[in-house]
């Protein structure tokens, strides 16, 4: 054990335990319509086996659904997925939603995210896709168009995990907890005035519980992030930061998360109301691209 004086133990951040995949904990069924293999006990797994640009089954879907209730983000290799089959298997799971600020590729429901040396990635803070918005998405489907020979990796932390690992005390001070989520602490710091004043108009900031519960599995999770989330509704300046600023660190823990290192064909997709995610921008100056179809989702409860 580390020590910080001779006969002081430090603590760790996170206490040794048995992390809980899902609900209950129990052994679930096997997956026979594909080959499953874990990144990690909580996060993350690459399924083998399904071609997402092809008609896929009835029985297939229930699994990968299954699986992505258990898993959190799935991961696929060797894909040929253009704008339109991207879009098609989004659908899959509900409506695309066309992202009101983030540029578009050939679809207006595929958001282009392109980093080079004259535009650096930005998405290296841990966030949850458009909480500022009334009902924030269910999920994306992201895959890899241009990627650099080394690095660009993407991280996903589970926020129910990162719950559970709270201390009892702290959990009983969120219960009933309700912040604020605004798009100007992120998409609007680039915007000129006018623009940003039209946009306030049609993007108001909104309130979500800061602790959700999911609404197909049940869990409750830490619902604030760094990118989105303002205040916490009804407390002081001060103790609301410091509470945000714990609750957002939680995502940071490697114990909560997985990662993916991306290759030509790789495909992520992730359930938006349970992970934070963060794109590694380790690649500067060279290219990465990719495309993203976000899937619409409900109002936090």
């Amino acid at each position: 054990m580390s020590t910080a004086a001779p006969g002081r133990p430090v603590r760790p951040s996170v206490a040794a335990r048995a992390l809980r995949r899902t609900a209950d904990d129990t052994a679930l069924r096997p997956y026979r319509r594909f080959a499953l293999t874990p990144y990690s006990p909580t996060i993350g797994a690459e399924v083998e086996g399904v071609d997402l640009a092809a008609p896929l089954a009835p029985e297939v879907l229930a699994e990968l659904k299954r699986a992505l209730l258990e898993w959190k983000v799935l991961f696929f290799r060797e894909q040929r997925l253009d704008a339109a089959s991207h879009t098609a298997f989004a659908r899959h799971w509900g409506v695309p939603e066309v992202h009101p600020f983030l540029p578009k590729a050939a679809l207006p429901e595929v958001v282009r995210l392109a980093h080079d040396e004259a535009q650096p990635g930005v998405e290296n803070v841990w966030h949850s896709d458009v909480s500022f918005a009334p009902a924030p998405p269910l999920g994306s489907v992201l895959r890899a168009v241009e990627l650099p020979e080394v690095g660009g990796d993407t991280l996903w932390a589970d926020m129910a995990a990162a719950y559970d690992g709270l201390p009892e005390r702290v959990r009983e001070r969120l219960a009933g907890l309700r912040a604020v989520h605004d798009f100007l602490r992120s998409f609007g710091l680039l915007m000129p005035p006018a623009e940003r004043e039209r946009q306030r108009a049609l993007h108001p900031p909104v309130e979500h519980p800061v602790v959700r519960t999911h609404p197909e599995t049940g869990r409750a999770l830490i619902y604030v992030n760094r990118v989105f989330t303002d205040r916490i509704v009804g407390l002081p300046e001060g103790e609301s930061a410091e509470l945000l600023d714990l609750l957002q660190a939680q995502a940071a823990h490697p114990e909560y998360q997985c990662r993916f290192r991306w290759a030509p064909g790789s495909v992520a997709f992730w359930d938006n109301r349970i992970t934070q995610h963060y794109a590694v921008s380790d690649y500067f100056p060279a290219p990465r691209v990719m495309e993203r179809v976000t899937i619409t989702g409900d109002r936090p409860r």
